[in-house]
């Protein structure tokens, strides 16, 4: 914006040069002085628009290089609220026009002439044009403000709106998720709990066991995912504690599938990366869990050319497996999650009849300074 400012302004000097060469004579210097004096003024026209059109002024008054002067008339009003005093500039600008200078006798326009009547109103109407024109680029400027001010409103409001809805729905899920999956989960843990103390067989006792301890940890991380929903959108709340890849061991160790981990991943990976590929795993061993009972799962994570690739391999299920309800939201929301760290997500049967669950994903160091989320 800048070079284009001092572009134009060069281009409205050299007119302003162009004028004064066809209408001063080389040999008058009082006149050709005010002309040059006018124009080098117009380099100050943004800063000091009042001081430039006062200097212009004289132009008009000794001379018929005139370019010069309306330019910094129409720079005033392009710049200024006060009408009053653009007013008598413009009458300032029309008298001088109408008056030939010639010290100490200067000549005015006579009203009472047609043809002097007819001059003196081409000059006001000379004066007045960029007047009227700087007044419209003025209140054009102010319009395209005053337009983007309210747009800015409109984003506003659409953005509270948009809140406020998610804020609704957030507390209705709230609510779904505590009366009925609450409910559910509450009903499994005293269940096993009863299914733990009146079994006499010692695997029944671990099975129950087990159930018991999954559906209290589950009852806790909803009871945690509850209140931040509840949380209405009003501030960013983490859905803390996030796991990381510290936690794998537990996790393979409490899932109740006789698994195998193996890992050699570098401790400095970004949070996101962490809790993506945590993620893939505990999915894969619930779905092991839930499709292939009595499989045995082997779960690989490395660090490979700069990319982290967590492998989860099942054998063939050793029994049937059970009916249970299944939407297949589980591997759209890991695809989805690799996608956004710039990986992929891919799972298919093996050649053995069991299962294979890879995550592909770049290896993004976490930073020092760096926060997640």
């Amino acid at each position: 914006m800048r070079a284009r400012a001092l572009l134009l302004d060069a281009v409205l000097v050299g007119v302003s040069l162009l004028d004064i060469w066809v209408h001063v004579e080389a040999d008058e210097r009082s006149r050709m002085a005010c002309a040059l004096l006018a124009t080098a003024a117009l380099t100050l026209r943004r800063r000091l628009p009042w001081l430039t059109f006062l200097v212009a002024l004289p132009a008009v008054l000794v001379s018929d290089a005139v370019f010069a002067t309306l330019v910094a008339l129409y720079t005033l009003a392009s710049l200024t609220r006060r009408r009053v005093p653009l007013a008598w500039c413009a009458l300032a600008v029309a008298a001088s026009d109408t008056t030939s200078w010639s010290w100490p006798d200067p000549e005015f326009a006579d009203l009472t002439d047609p043809f002097g009547l007819i001059t003196a109103t081409y000059s006001l109407a000379t004066a007045a044009a960029p007047v009227f024109l700087g007044q419209l680029v003025q209140a054009r400027r102010e319009l395209s403000l005053r337009l983007t001010e309210i747009s800015e409103t409109r984003e506003s409001e659409r953005a509270l709106l948009a809140q406020r809805v998610l804020a609704q729905e957030r507390a209705e899920l709230a609510r779904e998720m505590h009366d009925v999956v609450s409910h559910q989960v509450s009903l499994i843990a005293v269940r096993a709990g009863v299914l733990q103390v009146g079994s006499r067989d010692p695997e029944t006792r671990e099975a129950a066991a087990t159930i018991r301890r999954l559906s209290v940890q589950t009852l806790d991380e909803l009871r945690h995912m509850v209140g931040v929903l509840r949380a209405g959108g009003s501030r960013p709340t983490e859905l803390t504690p996030q796991p990381s890849l510290t936690d794998l061991p537990r996790l393979v160790d409490g899932s109740g599938i006789e698994a195998e981990l193996r890992t050699d991943l570098p401790e400095d990976l970004s949070p996101p990366v962490q809790r993506a590929v945590y993620r893939t795993v505990q999915e894969a061993l619930t779905n092991v869990r839930k499709h292939a009972p009595g499989a045995t799962a082997t779960i690989h994570v490395h660090h490979q050319d700069g990319a982290v690739r967590a492998t989860v391999t099942n054998s063939a299920p050793r029994r049937p497996a059970l009916p249970l309800p299944g939407a297949h939201h589980g591997l759209i929301s890991l695809r989805q999650r690799a996608e956004l760290l710039g990986g992929t997500v891919v799972a298919g049967p093996t050649a053995e009849g069991g299962y294979e669950l890879r995550l592909d994903l770049p290896a993004d160091r976490a930073h020092p300074t760096r926060r997640d989320g």
